[in-house]
């Protein structure tokens, strides 16, 4: 018999997922069976795969040692059950592309969740094999200040979980535990943290304003087409997903306006898409703005792609083990070349 006790880390999961994690040779009908006939048990008793793993828990697997080793991938030490999950790329690989991409700042952090400041022409994820994205920084980070080890890796791997375009500035929220993506999985789902972006569009907005509409997405040219009303035709039109986004001017300048916008949903491209269709485009935006505009602030500037950064997110009240951010506030700075476009009228 070999038994294991469930970490802090490994807590939180479905206990079917943990066991194919520690047994990833074993097919999943196989784990099912083992547990209907106790050869399988969590605390002593008997389960179904559907319960929810705590700190704490003890799991003990009755298999020879030559069939434990044969799912596991690896021979085993005695007594001990030894995770085999391998990482997609070696550990080293992650430390070097923390070096790398030295230039992302931690906002904050706690055991669980890390607040990352992105800045523009950095990836959040890997767009091809060959990337270093914010999320191999997060990893090589942990492993580098000692948060993480490669057994941690085989049960979660920490990512991040509200993703920013490559060119885009700011706030990403990240998980450094299977509890850390929980929590910023529902407050994203539920829409009970709010999400504040800064950005200049092109002309004159006085009033502070939440407009709707519908996001249609052309998947060939990767561009989002805003309607106002559903076209009432799904055979001649797709239909789209219902959008709002509510903005705050806090600047007018000489032919532009800094703009407060808090997504109410969030759906791809949508504040580019949405500012666009009621004719105030973003600023560096080729895809849906004005590119005379756009070509003036290049050459006399060096704006080379749409200034948007996340600027702010507000959590709301949350319980134990996230006392230290409930209800708080984290602010980022814009990068230096919103200062320099900045002239007033």
């Amino acid at each position: 018999m070999y038994q294991v006790v469930i970490t802090e880390k490994e807590a939180g999961q479905r206990f079917d997922k943990y066991l194919h994690r520690i047994l990833p040779n074993a097919e999943k009908g196989f784990l099912y069976k083992m547990l209907r006939k106790k050869n399988i048990t969590l605390n002593d008793r008997k389960a179904d795969g559907s319960e929810k793993t705590a700190e704490g828990d003890s799991v003990k697997i009755f298999f020879a040692q030559e069939t434990l080793s044969k799912f596991m991938g690896k021979e085993t030490e005695s007594g001990v059950l030894s995770p085999v999950g391998k990482p997609p790329h070696p550990l080293s690989d992650y430390v070097s592309a923390y070096r790398k991409l030295a230039d992302i700042q931690v906002i904050y952090e706690n055991d669980h969740i890390l607040i990352a400041d992105k800045p523009p022409g950095i990836l959040s994820q890997k767009a091809d094999k060959s990337d270093l994205s914010l999320n191999e920084w997060l990893i090589g980070y942990l492993l580098e200040k000692g948060g993480l080890s490669a057994e941690d890796l085989s049960f979660f791997r920490p990512s991040v979980c509200n993703r920013l375009a490559r060119n885009p500035s700011g706030i990403v929220l990240c998980a450094k535990t299977l509890k850390g993506a929980q929590l910023l999985g529902k407050l994203l789902k539920e829409r009970t943290l709010h999400k504040y972006y800064k950005l200049y569009v092109k002309g004159a907005l006085a009033k502070e304003r939440m407009i709707e509409g519908y996001l249609v997405k052309d998947e060939k040219r990767n561009k989002a087409v805003i309607l106002k009303k559903q076209s009432g035709n799904k055979e001649q039109a797709p239909e789209g997903l219902a959008i709002k986004t509510k903005y705050r001017p806090l600047r007018l300048e000489t032919d532009k306006t800094l703009l407060e916008v808090e997504l109410i949903t969030g759906k791809t491209h949508q504040i580019r898409a949405h500012l666009a269709s009621i004719g105030h485009p973003l600023l560096g935006d080729y895809k849906y703005g004005d590119r005379e505009w756009n070509e003036d602030y290049r050459q006399k500037y060096g704006v080379r792609s749409q200034l948007l950064h996340a600027y702010k997110v507000e959590f709301p009240a949350l319980d134990a083990p996230f006392f230290d951010i409930s209800g708080r506030t984290f602010v980022s700075q814009p990068p230096e070349i919103f200062a320099r476009v900045s002239h007033t009228c």
